[in-house]
């Protein structure tokens, strides 16, 4: 029995009771490739098709029986988990395959990435962040000391008459006195200006709909208000620009724009000239944006925020946590519509599903190694971890990378399916989205519906939450929304999917679309 305070003092207490109320609060007991079971009443296993499958983490399904030997093996031979600050060739094996891999499919294929481990996805982001901004910080001191140096050779040019100083210029300063004493003035002007804005943090870039993680600064990359803006004090600003709208990322990164004033000599007179600041720390983009109702970039956007980044020379931070690790039918989503990225991160899908792991990987051209000993972690490219990876890595590449092609085979074969589902409920589904094993149907919105119970549910933004609730309870599927408007539900199953799956869940999908259909949204209610 359990004590009085297990009982009225809880993890998750909150969160468990209202799965209860849309109909998803129970407790899985067992798992395996695509399935999960749970103990009815009588303790008899009911069987529940997986669609979620630890938000796109199992690319292998529950508990691979391959990786499941692997582990139990490296158990067995009593291998060192946690040794921090020793040599761990194990790191080094992760990245040198991650290289290869990377050099097959990125578009320019010049140049390793350094590796740096971390425990999920949203460090792994939070680490690009540290990173970017050291990047930043280095220019900014470069070109302060560039400031400061044409500062010295201008006071030497006054000093020695070589110079002088316009009576109007970018700069206005107090007239009076000789050209020396005017000079020191100006400079001050100059280095009160430059001084305010080297002190302002860095302005990151990301697309609208992002999702990053939901730590203090990955959340602000995160553009859902009701995770981030109760945060927006803590860490950096971010620009959310819009993906569908290539052309409109220019003129909004051209109107972040900041310069600082430098001091030169030109021709025998002292000019103050403006210097392009580096505010802005970096660009953030996930190629297949999973709370955005699983949409892919378009080629001409990935093109774009490329062309965005290398002109203001910030790193583009490609976000594979979710559409990596073949997901998409190859190892980076960002391949199929050829963004090259400065850093990418990498989770989910590496820890094999009974791991935790991530990686940050950075090109070679950008990255500090004074990084490597800046940032650390205790838990982060332990021994365990590591070698889950290793053998996940091999598993993705064997047989000629096969794993990619099964992704790729399935994912057409189960969004053939949902768009058939779209097609002929064209009053309540809007369509079907994604690449891969990576998709999502999105169903129209019901705020205006005839059926009170409908609207309900969707004006309080639940309604996705009631419809998977239902799929469960009839059809003993597990699907949850995408999205913060909750009219979209992810599919993100394993490789293991087969056409019976797909079979039963355009049954199911069916059966939900004809509920809306006929506004019998009563039938939701657990």
């Amino acid at each position: 029995m359990s004590s009085p305070v297990s009982e009225t003092v809880c993890a998750d207490r909150l969160l468990n009771d209202w799965l209860s109320s849309v109909g998803l609060g129970i407790e899985y007991s067992r798992a395996e490739a695509n399935t999960l079971y749970f103990l009815d009443e009588n303790g008899q296993e009911v069987p529940v098709l997986d669609h979620v499958c630890g938000f796109g983490s199992l690319i292998f399904g529950h508990n691979n029986p391959d990786i499941i030997e692997h582990a139990k093996s490296v158990l067995d031979q009593q291998i060192p988990v946690y040794v921090p600050l020793s040599r761990q060739s194990h790191a080094n094996d992760i990245a040198t395959t991650l290289n290869a891999i990377l050099r097959r499919e990125t578009p320019s294929k010049d140049g390793d990435y350094a590796a740096i481990f971390a425990n999920s996805g949203a460090e792994a982001v939070e680490i690009c962040v540290k990173h970017a901004e050291l990047e930043r910080r280095a220019r900014t001191a470069k070109l302060t000391d560039d400031i400061g140096r044409h500062t010295e050779e201008a006071r030497e040019a006054i000093r020695t008459g070589r110079a002088t100083l316009p009576e109007s210029g970018h700069v206005q300063v107090d007239q009076a006195g000789g050209p020396a004493e005017r000079f020191e003035r100006l400079i001050a002007e100059v280095e009160r200006r430059n001084a305010e804005l080297v002190a302002r943090g860095p302005v990151h870039l990301a697309l609208e709909n992002a999702f990053h993680g939901k730590l203090v600064a990955s959340v602000q990359l995160t553009q859902n208000p009701h995770w981030r803006v109760p945060f927006t004090s803590l860490a950096s600003s971010t620009r959310f620009l819009p993906a569908d709208r290539p052309e409109a990322m220019k003129a909004a990164v051209e109107g972040l724009r900041e310069s600082l004033l430098d001091v030169l000599v030109d021709d025998g007179v002292v000019r103050v000239v403006e210097r392009d600041f580096p505010v802005i720390g970096a660009f953030f983009v996930e190629p297949v944006q999973g709370a955005n109702g699983m949409r892919p970039l378009t080629e001409a956007a990935a093109r774009e925020i490329r062309a965005v980044c290398d002109a203001v020379g910030c790193p583009l931070i490609v976000d594979e946590i979710h559409s990596g690790m073949g997901r998409t039918g190859a190892f980076l989503a960002s391949s199929h519509m050829g963004l090259r990225g400065d850093y990418y991160t990498l989770a989910k899908s590496i820890g094999g599903g009974i791991a935790k792991n991530s990686v940050a990987l950075f090109h070679q051209d950008r990255f500090r190694p004074e990084f490597e000993v800046m940032h650390s972690s205790t838990f982060a490219k332990d021994g365990f971890s590591a070698a889950i990876a290793v053998k996940v890595l091999e598993m993705l590449e064997a047989d000629d990378g096969r794993a990619y092609k099964v992704a790729a085979e399935r994912g057409d074969r189960l969004k053939e399916m949902l768009t058939s589902v779209a097609s002929d409920f064209p009053d309540v589904v809007d369509g079907a989205e994604g690449i891969g094993l990576m998709v999502a149907l999105e169903f129209t919105d019901q705020t205006e519906a005839s059926c009170q119970h409908l609207r309900e549910k969707a004006g309080s933004g639940m309604l996705g939450y009631f419809l998977a609730g239902y799929v469960l309870r009839e059809h003993r599927i597990r699907v949850l929304p995408v999205g913060p408007a909750g009219n979209s539900v992810r599919f993100e199953p394993s490789i293991h999917l087969t056409d019976a799956d797909i079979a039963r869940t355009e049954s199911a999908l069916r059966d939900v679309c004809t509920l809306l259909r006929h506004q019998e949204g009563h039938r939701l209610t657990p």
